[in-house]
């Protein structure tokens, strides 16, 4: 499993990301103003500042709160204008492109002069947010990949629920029966997902996206990984790719006409919502391939590296990812908490889905795939993937095609 990891690893009105890092004391008191950049708010957020601030008299934090669609742009633009929030999330397939321009703050130090046990995380979200052995920000959440599946429909075919023995085998044989015939239902859906989909399966076949520089995609056992997907399209057991531009999965299997699905943890409050789908479904771990293995995900917060306030920085940051911090927001049931013998909060939130799967799978995770310049390959994978999941090429010709391709973008990194 290492291999596939040294690649790696509502707006609030009138407040945005370009508001910058803040760049000076507060009038008259000599204290000292923090600026905090993310992409949702909820009470927990604010639970958290005051708790901090509680603590530190003297640091005060401003929540600052920019919509998805909007947060990466204006961060990207501010981080290479010098204004940049002080801390503020980040996740894995974006990191590397801040660590490798010196936009992110080096927390190394701070983290061992606290005295923080990195062990209490998830090894692989460790290693996803280190860069040149520095390791840049401490776990907030994480998410993992379990099957989610249709108990009705399982019911009405007589076909076994999963359990955590299942195999590929089994979830073939599944689909299979649980295919009708007129194709109302589906016994699977298989999206060209990555971190939901081929990212998993190529892991648990002993393959790897990327290996340092070189691409892992002309390797026989990450096309293994990706054919676990393809076939099931080829065979009818799967709605095709052109189905799922119309209604996406996850969409099929919230309304019926999908009976399994390879869904992340954060699902899981999406569908306890749904009063109509709640008691109809239910998770189990992902079935093995040759390996176990799941993609692991999550948010770090980190900090900039142009801030004006370090050590107020650091010791917010470090704040962060401590037990006290995980506890409060495992409160909400919203995520899954990173610091360890925090999570079960989040499993009792809703007792009605075997939530302890995902966090039985951590042991197995692996990292998602990244590098200095995630984005130009994975363009790539948008632009020449869809031809093996059609069926217009063989899968072993389009992976073969994609390696060569996103070696030469590798090599520009």
């Amino acid at each position: 499993m290492r291999k596939w990891m040294m690649g790696a690893t509502a707006a609030l009105a009138g407040v945005g990301l370009l508001a910058g890092c803040s760049n000076g004391s507060d009038a008259g008191g000599g204290d000292v103003t923090l600026t905090y950049g993310v992409w949702s708010q909820d009470e927990t957020m604010q639970e958290l500042i005051d708790t901090f601030e509680a603590d530190n008299p003297g640091i005060h934090v401003e929540l600052q709160v920019s919509p998805w669609n909007e947060f990466w742009t204006k961060l990207q633009v501010a981080a290479q204008g010098g204004t940049a929030p002080d801390a503020f999330w980040m996740l894995g397939d974006k990191f590397q492109v801040y660590a490798s321009n010196d936009q992110l703050l080096p927390l190394s130090d701070a983290i061992s002069d606290a005295g923080v046990d990195t062990s209490v995380y998830p090894e692989a979200l460790v290693d996803l947010f280190t860069y040149d052995d520095e390791l840049y920000g401490l776990p907030k959440d994480f998410d993992t990949v379990g099957l989610w599946y249709n108990k009705e429909l399982f019911d009405a075919q007589s076909v076994d629920y999963p359990t955590s023995d299942w195999t590929w085998a089994d979830v073939r044989k599944a689909a299979e029966e649980l295919t009708s015939p007129d194709e109302s239902v589906y016994g699977i859906a298989a999206p060209l997902n990555r971190q939901e989909g081929f990212y998993n399966t190529v892991a648990q076949a002993g393959g790897h996206i990327i290996d340092g520089e070189a691409s892992g995609y002309d390797d026989q056992k990450t096309q293994a990984g990706i054919a676990f997907w393809t076939d099931f399209i080829a065979d009818g057991y799967s709605p095709t790719l052109q189905e799922f531009a119309d209604t996406e999965a996850v969409a099929q299997f919230e309304n019926g006409s999908v009976a399994m699905y390879y869904g992340g943890s954060f699902y899981a409050q999406r569908f306890y919502d749904n009063a109509e789908l709640r008691d109809k479904i239910d998770v189990a771990v992902l079935p093995a391939g040759d390996e176990r293995a799941t993609v692991i995900n999550g948010i770090q917060n980190v900090g900039y590296a142009g801030s004006e306030h370090t050590e107020e920085l650091e010791k917010f940051l470090v704040f962060l990812g401590s037990e006290e911090a995980a506890a409060i927001q495992a409160e909400t049931g919203a995520v899954i908490p990173a610091y360890e013998g925090t999570q079960q909060a989040w499993v009792d939130a809703m007792p009605e889905f075997n939530l302890q799967a995902f966090i039985d799978q951590v042991p197995d995770g692996v990292v998602y795939p990244v590098s200095a310049n995630t984005a130009a390959w994975n363009a790539l994978e948008d632009e020449m993937l869809p031809d093996a999941w059609n069926g217009a090429k063989p899968v072993s010709e389009v992976a073969d095609e994609l390696a060569a391709a996103m070696n030469d973008a590798l090599a520009k990194e």
